[in-house]
């Protein structure tokens, strides 16, 4: 019998029929005609980081660690192919030798790299889009056991969709990623009135290469987060080992601290909240960018996210400041602030339009879902897009209106994988049942947290 396996969060949970750690392109593609031929469902699992079921394996999980090797690099055009399994806090230094970056990443770099696009992993940055706008081609394997490639200018309606295809399109075995020369960073943290901080959203999001910032609900303070771009060449001044070591002593061990206190004693989560915000540091530093872009998370917690226009972005975050004053609902984590420019990725959060991603986070042990059911119903009304790598309730009858090419995204689904070979619950549920699939009813073993 095989292990029980877990996401990072431990929100969701399986135990597949089988498990395959394919080391090529070619023993992937063995695996899925094997699973196919066995009237199995299959699933390619990363590190486990996304908080929806996206990447639970109902039948056959291929685990793909074993395949994470640099395949090319092209200097002269920025073009970097690495296969799908690679953790991108492994390629950043990867990149770094050869004088390269990818010109965003998320806060977060445990991910691996077809776990991030396919997810539609982000950072922050009114110029910059997703990291899946930095692909130009993708291998794949089929449900039927084929190897296909598809880019721009190859099989270029698949490539539109399977950018993100939230697994349900094929398994991704290689990335093709255009990169950007080798550049650093300059950081500056800065405690701010949240009044303000809303006042300013458009002249910091504007005047910033990257801006982002993190609100406890029950605070009137927020940390706002600045990057300037600067050549490789630059100076660095990066925080120091010590000082890092004393952010994790404060911010992981000293945090969690607290958490289980507020778990324990829930009327102290409004005071506690309030002291982590005036805690929060002002500083600055310059150091490469992925050291700067991603930073650990050791403190578990559940996480939802959507993505609305970003003209909106202010209206909304006053609103659920107002549910949970209203409700008196004890909020242990800061909702997270962050934008990105428009992109033409089917199923991209992003798509045609310059969009505002707030997230909304609890500790893994208090209760989250009235929470979570509010920021969805709230951010929902302003046309709100679920991050597909967390936590939501929406369905495909409410994810269509959406999403201008949903039904695009759907036929191509239909026509590579009828029978359902690549889904799993969740995949029925936010795109609907493949014409020959049977709908699958216990593909989880839930955490009844």
């Amino acid at each position: 019998m095989t292990e029980v396996w877990r996401n990072w969060s431990g929100s969701e949970r399986a135990r597949p029929v089988l498990v395959r750690r394919p080391a090529s392109t070619a023993e992937a593609a063995a695996a899925v005609a094997e699973a196919a031929g066995r009237g199995l469902r299959v699933k390619a699992v990363g590190s486990g980081h996304s908080f929806s079921g996206a990447a639970v394996a109902p039948g056959v999980q291929l685990r793909l660690d074993a395949m994470d090797r640099l395949c090319s690099v092209d200097a002269q055009r920025r073009l970097v192919t690495v296969e799908a399994g690679m953790p991108l806090w492994r390629l950043s230094p990867l990149l770094a030798s050869h004088g390269l970056a990818m010109e965003i990443m998320g806060d977060i770099d445990r991910q691996t790299v077809s776990g991030a696009v396919s997810t539609g992993t982000h950072g922050s940055g009114l110029r910059f889009g997703g990291i899946a706008t930095q692909i130009r081609a993708l291998r794949m394997v089929l449900a039927d056991g084929s190897v296909v490639s598809c880019s721009a200018d190859e099989r270029p309606e698949l490539f539109r969709a399977a950018r993100v295809g939230i697994g349900a399109l094929g398994v991704v075995t290689e990335v093709t990623l255009q990169c950007v020369d080798r550049f650093a960073l300059h950081a500056r943290d800065t405690a701010m009135p949240v009044r303000e901080v809303l006042d300013r959203i458009d002249e910091l999001t504007e005047d910033n290469d990257h801006f982002e910032f993190f609100w406890f609900p029950h605070s009137d303070v927020a940390l706002t987060r600045r990057f300037a771009r600067l050549p490789g060449s630059t100076a660095l001044k990066p925080i120091g080992p010590a000082a890092r070591r004393l952010d994790r002593a404060v911010s992981d061990l000293g945090f969690e601290g607290l958490c289980r206190l507020g778990t324990a004693v829930p009327a102290l989560v409004p005071p506690i909240a309030r002291f982590a915000a005036r805690a929060m540091s002002t500083r600055e530093w310059t150091d490469l960018s992925p050291k700067v872009f991603a930073s650990p998370r050791d403190v578990r917690f559940h996480e939802g996210e959507f993505a609305i226009p970003r003209e909106h972005a202010v209206d909304a975050l006053r609103e659920i400041k107002r549910w949970i004053d209203s409700t008196g609902e004890r909020v242990s984590f800061p909702l997270e602030v962050r934008f990105a420019a428009a992109d033409d990725i089917w199923l991209s959060t992003a798509h045609g339009r310059e969009t505002c991603y707030i997230a909304f986070h609890q500790y893994h042990r208090m209760p989250y879902r009235r929470y979570f059911q509010a920021c969805e119903d709230i951010l929902g009304s302003y046309g709100g897009r679920p991050h597909w790598g967390k936590m939501h309730t929406l369905d495909a009858e409410s994810l269509r209106p959406r999403y201008e090419r949903f039904d695009e995204f759907v036929a191509q689904r239909d026509a590579l994988d009828p029978s359902g070979v690549f889904a799993n619950s969740y995949l029925d549920r936010v795109l609907g049942l493949a014409p020959d699939a049977v709908p699958v009813t216990r593909d989880l073993l839930r955490n009844p947290a």
